[in-house]
């Protein structure tokens, strides 16, 4: 049997990259899922390349209006939603004395604002109801610990984790158990970018800190977004019932907690 059958799932972010891989991964489960991603065009892509038991919704979590019309949108069209995936996330970095304010504030905006207001929505959601939930919260390693150039980021993981612990607490009385995945470094076309960082400002070769950190890995490779799926499935499903406000390191062996 099918791990998710008759289940529905809201993602955000989910348009590409690792979003996209657990859209497929749940769909594979038996789940019908609802991309929410603020590329409506590609998310629709994706939508039609993964079938029918997926829908896209535009959704900005920057924006309340935004996050409550997609909430609804996705609860009008699966009938509910018993899982989400708060998966949104932007990365930058630079040193302390050149972080930028703007910058700060979209990356905040995303990837600790948006998802709480997200968590809360659909909770509310869940409450109503009455039949519980899962939600899945998409920490870091950089949330374990601090990197000399990646303050913001790190932060705003840090914050996910501690986030996770308190909504979790909060809403286990409501049957909806929340939890977070910690991923290390994750292979994507995402990396382009944030290699750049680092070839930027250590002064390296382009793909020079992909390959570094990806032998640094005690496993000996970078991870993939598949290798984030299990985990995923695992945290949706009911032999998670007893797990409340964890963060699961899912990272080759790069962090132990």
């Amino acid at each position: 049997m099918k791990r998710l059958e008759g289940k529905t799932a809201l993602i955000t972010g989910a348009a590409r990259g690792i979003g996209r891989a657990f859209a497929e991964a749940y769909i594979r489960e038996g789940a019908r899922v609802a991309i929410g991603d603020i590329n409506i065009d590609r998310a629709r892509e994706t939508a039609a390349e993964l079938g029918e038991a997926c829908v896209a919704i535009e959704m900005d979590v920057t924006k309340q209006d935004s996050i409550d019309a997609a909430v609804d949108a996705a609860e009008e069209a699966l009938g509910g939603i018993d899982i989400l995936i708060n998966n949104a996330a932007l990365f930058v970095a630079g040193p302390i004395v050149e972080i930028d304010r703007a910058d700060y504030e979209r990356v905040w905006a995303v990837n600790f604002t948006g998802a709480l207001f997200t968590l809360q929505a659909v909770a509310k959601k869940m409450i109503a109801r009455g039949k519980g939930g899962k939600i899945i919260n998409m920490a870091s390693q950089a949330g374990r610990r601090g990197e000399a150039l990646v303050a913001v980021y790190c932060a705003s993981k840090a914050a996910m984790i501690s986030l996770t612990q308190s909504a979790g607490l909060d809403l286990i009385k409501h049957g909806i158990n929340v939890n977070a995945i910690s991923p290390g470094v994750v292979d994507g076309e995402h990396w382009d970018g944030v290699d750049a960082f680092f070839a930027k400002y250590e002064n390296k070769a382009p793909g020079q800190k992909k390959k570094e950190v990806g032998l640094g890995v005690p496993f000996g490779r970078m991870g993939t977004a598949q290798d984030l799926c299990g985990m995923a499935i695992f945290l949706a499903t009911e032999e998670a019932d007893y797990i409340v406000s964890q963060t699961y390191n899912v990272d080759g062996g790069q962090w132990m907690s």
